[in-house]
């Protein structure tokens, strides 16, 4: 996520970038019902009849259970994600998406990017108990950098992409409790947040049409406003206030934020920073034009 957190919730936009680490997924055919899965998680086993639940494969076997009748057979999956889990950065999107083209693939199909992004955000939703604007499912579908309505799930990709600069806190904190959190704010000031959301929709708009002709000073202005809002939501603490002011310090960096729902997870710079050592890892990615796809195997 590069603009929108939260406020994307509330019908205004929010820009998300699909990075260039890729979730794979293998699909094996069986020739029975057994549906066996395994990533750096663990193993499952189960039957398509039964799809036995297992919180760490839950948002694959919400995939498999959304399109399980037009499955002829059992199969294996294994799951290969390009990061941790444990970093966020849309994770639980990309693997579902990613299962979802698998099996779109195994049928025979090319996956079409509007179901995808239907489906995904669905499933997403359902296992994070209705919580979820699918901008993470848009990127991991589409790929690029794009501009993303949830109500609508209008998709628009900007022309060329930003340099990013990413840094994981070391920390993250389940997005549904922190939209528990800025909900129970919410409760206390609601006229207020109505205004910060309408601000962050605001300065999403205006970064989203300086990105398109490339002003990404500009760009970098507005993502330093919108941190501002972020924090008046009560999404920042200490270590993400000091990393967002660690990579404004740096000649190349023209603004940041948190990245995400906030209370941990990363924080993104515009541009590539000069520094190399942060005390907490520094993602090398880049932003992928290309969003899901099928590859076949001999």
């Amino acid at each position: 996520m590069l603009m929108g957190e939260h406020a994307v919730l509330r019908g205004q936009p929010a820009i998300v970038c699909a990075i260039s680490r890729r979730m794979k997924v293998t699909l094996v055919p069986r020739e029975d019902e057994a549906v066996l899965l395994h990533s750096a998680l663990g193993k499952h086993r189960t039957t398509l009849d039964e799809l036995a639940p297992n919180d760490s494969f839950r948002f694959v076997l919400g995939a498999i259970r959304a399109v399980r009748e037009g499955l002829p057979q059992g199969f294996e999956l294994d799951i290969r994600s390009g990061m941790s889990h444990q970093m966020g950065l849309g994770t639980s999107a990309a693997v579902t998406v990613a299962t979802l083209a698998a099996l779109s693939g195994a049928r025979g199909e090319t996956p079409d990017p509007r179901q995808l992004l239907e489906a995904g955000v669905k499933i997403i939703r359902k296992a994070q108990g209705g919580v979820g604007s699918g901008a993470d499912v848009a990127a991991s579908t589409y790929g690029g950098c794009l501009r993303y309505f949830a109500e609508s799930q209008e998709a628009v990709v900007l022309p060329t992409a930003p340099k990013l600069t990413v840094l994981y806190s070391g920390s993250k904190m389940p997005t549904p409790e922190v939209v528990a959190i800025v909900e129970e704010n919410r409760q206390n000031q609601p006229d207020i947040f109505n205004k910060i959301e309408a601000l962050i929709g605001d300065t999403v708009q205006r970064a989203f049409a300086a990105a398109a002709t490339e002003d990404w000073e500009t760009v970098g202005e507005l993502m330093d406003i919108h941190q501002g809002l972020m924090d008046a939501m009560g999404v920042n603490n200490a270590e993400l206030s000091e990393l967002v002011y660690a990579l404004r310090e740096d000649p190349n960096i023209l603004g940041s934020k948190i990245s995400g729902s906030g209370l941990g997870d990363c924080v993104v710079g515009l541009g590539k920073a000069m520094r190399r050592e942060w005390g907490v890892p520094s993602l090398a990615i880049k932003v992928d034009a290309e969003g899901a796809r099928v590859e076949e195997k001999p």
